[in-house]
């Protein structure tokens, strides 16, 4: 590859990212954010299935898609119904849960740094359960069992915590939600500091999750 190649290849990854980006400020302009009272209100069980159900879902995971997220709650546009969607890493296809309830949370649990859509430029260190059961419906109003594990399980447990009008800011411990608190009213980011090797309990850590 020539230098004058290599120079347009550059330039073409920065105008690629730089779209990228635009189209995901205009995804997250439709997610509320913090400080409206809907994030901390619960939703209402969905009652019909049918094609307005559907285009709401397919609303709901372009945005999700194109927000650079890997969850989505109703709640988080500003719609009380149980609905969410998610998408638990680009190779797995985006599904929709409708009246979602965990039925089962294991015992054993992990912390990791999560971020939300709703709470923009901070993260905060959440403990969750790494197995889960939940049920629910699908977009047709078939009965729905998930068995998840791993990133899947945190997200699930993230999106119907929004649901119930909880967020991660209420799963941290107190003084990163104080900081994170802080950075968001002010307008700033906060990230929880970095790992301390010598702290046992630090061993079972996933990656950071964005929802």
């Amino acid at each position: 590859m020539s230098d004058e190649q290599a120079v347009d290849a550059e330039e073409n990854e920065e105008e690629l990212h730089q779209k990228l980006l635009e189209r995901r400020e205009a995804a997250l302009a439709h997610v509320v954010k913090f400080g409206d009272p809907v994030l901390k209100s619960r939703a209402s069980p969905v009652e019909e299935f049918g094609p307005e159900l559907r285009a709401e879902v397919e609303r709901m995971i372009q945005i999700m898609q194109e927000g650079m997220g890997v969850g989505l709650a109703a709640t988080q546009l500003g719609v009380l119904r149980r609905l969410l969607v998610f998408q638990a890493g680009p190779d797995n296809e985006p599904s929709a849960l409708i009246n979602p309830k965990i039925e089962w949370f294991s015992e054993e649990e992990a912390i990791a740094e999560e971020g939300c859509l709703s709470l923009p430029r901070v993260t905060m260190d959440v403990e969750r359960s790494l197995f889960v059961r939940v049920t629910g419906r699908d977009v047709d109003g078939e009965a729905v069992v998930l068995e998840a594990s791993g990133l899947e399980a945190r997200i699930l447990q993230h999106e119907i915590d929004h649901l119930d009008g909880v967020l991660i800011l209420d799963r941290t411990e107190r003084s990163q939600r104080k900081a994170a608190l802080r950075a968001l009213r002010a307008g700033e980011s906060y990230h929880p500091p970095g790992d301390d090797e010598d702290d046992p309990g630090e061993e079972l850590r996933e990656p950071r999750t964005d929802a």
